[in-house]
């Protein structure tokens, strides 16, 4: 009787410690409302996590809008997460929902060798245009337009900042807003032509192999310090990751470098699908597969690694 008693205690603490390993997380958790702004190394980033998050039993949606929208929509509990907060580029349209405690950013970033300010072409950085204080000298070659990304980005915020206060003798010029694919278009016309321009560049992206392009010094910290040095990192809604841990165990794993990013953005580019360049990333990369979900688990509680499917939407 003993021997029948202990083996059924047994049996049932087996199956109590396998319920309790496959028992996921909360339904609640099950689905996840993303914010993409519509810069493609975030959108790269987004596909690739909802790949991921899809493949492992969620239901992934994102909503597409720009950084202060997708800030408040975290902010009143319409939005879960944002995997593009560019620091500092998008610093000064955070700051106050992180103050009011609305938002939470991730201990570590998601990418730590960015890059994002004023960059010309190689051909008129030859010619002499080398820093922000040689933008004034070719107003004229430069039509007095400065090339920036969409309105109400952080940014063009910057920029705007420093044409009103006349810094680097901008005063006269015009910030021309734009869609990230208008600027690039703008660029490449520009660069057929072998005319000057000035734009808004960043890393990770084609452009910097695309483009032979060189970066302004001098900046005095107008676009933030170090010349442009950016780090990214992924924002949540306040204590996301303690209720939904399966998901923030995710999101902390997922980090990138600024070369590989450059690498998942080209097929966007050529106007691939986004979700189906993830998909093809994860199938030829299983180490970052590997990485990004160890200790993950699917949604019902199974290991990750062993699990993910990898089918279309």
């Amino acid at each position: 009787m003993k021997r029948l008693i202990g083996s059924c205690l047994l049996a049932l603490s087996g199956t109590v410690s396998l319920a309790t390993a496959q028992a996921g997380e909360p339904a609640a958790c099950q689905n996840v409302r993303m914010g993409v702004v519509n810069w493609t190394d975030v959108i790269a980033t987004s596909a690739m996590t909802q790949v991921l998050l899809d493949g492992l039993g969620y239901k992934t949606k994102q909503t597409s809008a720009s950084q202060q929208i997708i800030f408040a929509g975290i902010r009143d509990q319409r939005l879960d997460l944002f995997l593009g907060y560019w620091n500092p580029i998008m610093t000064q349209t955070i700051t106050p929902f992180i103050d009011a405690g609305q938002v939470q950013v991730l201990d570590t970033p998601s990418l730590k060798d960015a890059r994002a300010t004023l960059a010309v072409p190689t051909y008129l950085a030859d010619k002499g245009l080398k820093t922000f204080a040689d933008i004034a000298r070719f107003a004229k070659e430069l039509d007095g337009k400065i090339y920036g990304i969409e309105p109400g980005s952080g940014a063009n915020t910057q920029i705007k900042a420093m044409i009103a206060k006349n810094q680097f003798g901008l005063g006269k010029f015009q910030l021309v807003e734009s869609s990230e694919a208008g600027m690039l278009s703008a660029v490449s016309r520009a660069v057929k032509r072998n005319e000057a321009i000035v734009f808004f560049g960043w890393a990770p992206h084609p452009m910097n192999v695309n483009q032979k392009m060189t970066y302004l010094s001098g900046s005095e910290g107008a676009l933030g310090p170090n010349e442009g040095q950016a780090t990214v990192w992924t924002v949540t809604a306040p204590d996301y990751g303690q209720k939904c841990p399966n998901v923030g165990r995710l999101l902390s794993n997922l980090t990138f470098t600024a070369e590989d990013e450059s690498r998942m953005m080209q097929p966007l580019l050529d106007h691939k699908d986004a979700f189906e360049s993830a998909r093809q990333w994860l199938k030829d990369h299983p180490q970052d597969r590997q990485r990004w979900l160890e200790g993950v688990t699917t949604f019902d509680g199974k290991p990750a690694a062993q699990h993910l499917q990898l089918t279309g939407n």
